[in-house]
């Protein structure tokens, strides 16, 4: 069987970077937006709109009919749920082609059945301002208040998305092999440490 990676993270703590880096270590195959583009890809949708569904957790509301209330059909819900089915049968196809490393999609859950190693990365608020900064994810003017809470609307809004397909808490310690605090140290030298972990295993 394959080794496979998961890598979950929160917003701005490193994960893509990190991701990158062990793969290149270890000479894994790295899967990140390659996961949106081929979504898209087989879907016939705009990778815009497959990134968007990917990033929130599908809304349905109930519709009140006399005395009763009964869900509707919803063409956004079967759309969210389309691209999560071809997501499932995209990561296992990657992860049945050879070693590699995944980043984010609910792949730890997802590939349960194939034993991955579940890696979280998290980070302390003035470390993830700091790099949301470094690598200018956020060209608006933003205070630091402010980016703070954009980081934490991101963040809840993959805690939502994870915790609805998943039915686990996201970030909770039990569900990973391995969570790792990103606030010291560089994203190079911890990748380095952890691919010398993931090798000797």
């Amino acid at each position: 069987m394959n080794k496979i990676i998961t890598i979950s993270r929160e917003f701005s703590s490193g994960g893509r970077e990190f991701g990158r880096r062990l793969s290149e270590n270890l000479g894994f195959a790295y899967y990140d937006q390659e996961i949106v583009q081929e979504i898209a890809k087989r879907t016939e949708l705009s990778e815009k709109y497959v990134q968007q569904v990917m990033t929130h957790r599908p809304i349905s509301y109930p519709i009140h009919i006399g005395r009763s209330f009964r869900m509707m059909a919803d063409p956004n819900m079967d759309q969210s749920q389309n691209i999560f089915r071809e997501q499932c049968n995209i990561l296992r196809e990657m992860a049945e082609k050879s070693d590699c490393v995944i980043v984010g999609r609910c792949a730890d859950y997802i590939l349960q059945e194939m034993d991955p190693f579940r890696i979280f990365l998290y980070a302390d608020m003035p470390s993830k301002v700091k790099r949301c900064r470094e690598k200018n994810y956020e060209k608006e003017d933003l205070s630091d208040k402010e980016l703070e809470k954009r980081i934490n609307a991101i963040n809840r809004r993959r805690a939502d998305y994870y915790e609805y397909y998943t039915g686990q808490k996201w970030g909770d310690r039990i569900h990973y092999d391995l969570c790792i605090n990103t606030t010291q140290g560089t994203i190079k030298g911890i990748a380095a440490a952890i691919a010398r972990l993931c090798a000797a295993q």
